[in-house]
């Protein structure tokens, strides 16, 4: 089995088409489903966040996986595998370990360095594991892929070459002006309360915005998210039926649902307006919209007076020049990394013929010595002990520098045929080496 990974991206897709391809989060264990049922795959997990969507899978066939993933994505995107398919990318063994490796580090990201992808990783590994799609090669490479991520923030500036895209998106807004500034005296209106809305709550609040007001379908998890910022801001909730009411008194406006429709149409944008004017409120209003598929009207860029950042328009601003010295560094972790997974998924591979060859062994040593006391009838518990002991040592002593060598060969690259060749040179039974490898498999 080997590990294929089938996606797009803001790098390989243009926004119009990410935002119809995204997965509603209740879709995606339906998916990891269907691949486990396709015949080629044997574990799966998605990646999917609002820059990318990523179908991981330990297949036994490159080409019928690909073919097999590619489709899948299609059905549960809802857009059509013609159309979706210049857009797919595709890696394969050390390539598909490299390349979440380099997303966990924030190197694939739209601003390089943003830790986010970090907690994305982990909620695709905790979906893969409560459907039970993950086993051990998707459990150790995401797990990996968490510890690099982790490792490249610690040891490396990264997170000075990029900020969180919450953050880009308000710098794109404050055009230039220090964001604290460009806040001051704001009030703010936050649609959504998961986990980007949230962030998107908390560094208005840190940056010193006036008044807050978050909004959502469920309202007591605004009135929490609201209650935990109150001591940086004045913070209260509504639920989503009053952001109407609240648009024209909001300076500032940043929305990330999970809504499959429109939040804020371009005539709700145009309404609050108009609607400021007329109370002498200043004129304009800036608009963040984080959603993939988009929560707000991408008319509204065409209204005077008002302002919007969206995906598309961070990914037309967004800079790959950062601090290349860090950049370096965490791609040498990378490179380091990829080689100790490889490294170690090798030489799991000869872990279940080594134990099969030990257990066969104890069971010579078991024969041989019922064979001996048939023979050897005045033998006392003392003597048989010392024998049993005697005969052990010297197994173990004749199996002990083959088998830590092999270990070692197997880590190696091309290192899979030492498994073949120790079980072909000892004559171990097929079924018991696979009855080590699954547990759960009783042996004959």
């Amino acid at each position: 089995m080997s590990l294929l990974v089938v996606g797009l991206s803001h790098r390989s897709a243009p926004v119009s088409v990410l935002e119809r391809a995204a997965l509603a989060p209740q879709s995606r264990g339906k998916l990891l489903q269907d691949t486990l049922s396709a015949e080629p795959a044997a574990e799966a997990a998605v990646l999917s966040t609002c820059n990318r969507i990523e179908l991981y899978a330990d297949v036994d066939k490159f080409h019928a996986g690909v073919a097999e993933l590619s489709t899948l994505l299609a059905q549960h995107s809802g857009v059509g595998l013609e159309e979706l398919t210049p857009y797919l990318y595709v890696h394969y063994e050390d390539r598909a370990v490299h390349h979440l490796l380099s997303v966990a580090c924030g190197l694939d990201s739209m601003v390089v360095g943003e830790g986010q992808i970090l907690g994305q990783i982990k909620d695709a590994l905790a979906v893969a594991q409560e459907q039970h799609t993950a086993g051990r090669l998707l459990n150790d490479l995401f797990q990996q892929a968490l510890r690099v991520g982790k490792r490249a923030h610690t040891e490396t500036g990264i997170d000075r070459a990029g900020q969180s895209l919450v953050t880009f998106g308000l710098e794109q807004l404050a055009q230039g002006e220090p964001v604290e500034e460009w806040v001051r005296g704001k009030r703010a209106l936050v649609i959504g309360a998961g986990s980007m809305s949230s962030l998107a709550a908390t560094t208005l609040a840190r940056a010193g915005v006036a008044e807050l007001v978050i909004a959502n379908r469920t309202v007591d998890r605004a009135q929490r998210l609201a209650a935990g910022l109150s001591a940086s801001a004045s913070a209260s909730a509504l639920p989503m039926d009053g952001v109407a009411a609240e648009l024209p008194k909001a300076d500032v406006v940043v929305s990330c649902t999970g809504a499959t429709g429109l939040v804020l149409t371009a005539e709700a944008v145009q309404g609050a307006l108009e609607a400021r004017a007329a109370d002498g409120a200043p004129r304009g209003t800036a608009l963040l919209d984080l959603a993939m598929p988009r929560d707000i009207d991408a008319a509204v860029h065409r209204l005077e007076h008002a302002r919007l950042v969206d995906i598309e328009s961070l990914a037309e601003a967004s800079a790959d020049a950062p601090m290349a010295a860090d950049v370096d560094a965490v791609r040498a972790i990378v490179t380091e990394e990829v080689a100790a997974f490889g490294a170690a998924q090798r030489a799991a591979t000869i872990t279940p013929t080594v134990v099969a060859l030990r257990t066969m062994a104890a069971d010579v040593v078991a024969g041989e010595m019922a064979r001996l006391e048939g023979r050897l009838h005045g033998l006392d518990e003392k003597q048989r002990a010392e024998i049993t002991q005697t005969v052990r040592r010297v197994v173990d002593k004749l199996l002990h520098a083959p088998t830590v060598r092999v270990k070692q060969l197997a880590g190696e690259p091309g290192g899979a045929g030492y498994a073949d060749a120790l079980r072909e040179l000892f004559d171990l039974d097929p079924q018991a080496v696979a009855a080590v490898s699954n547990p759960e498999q009783e042996r004959p």
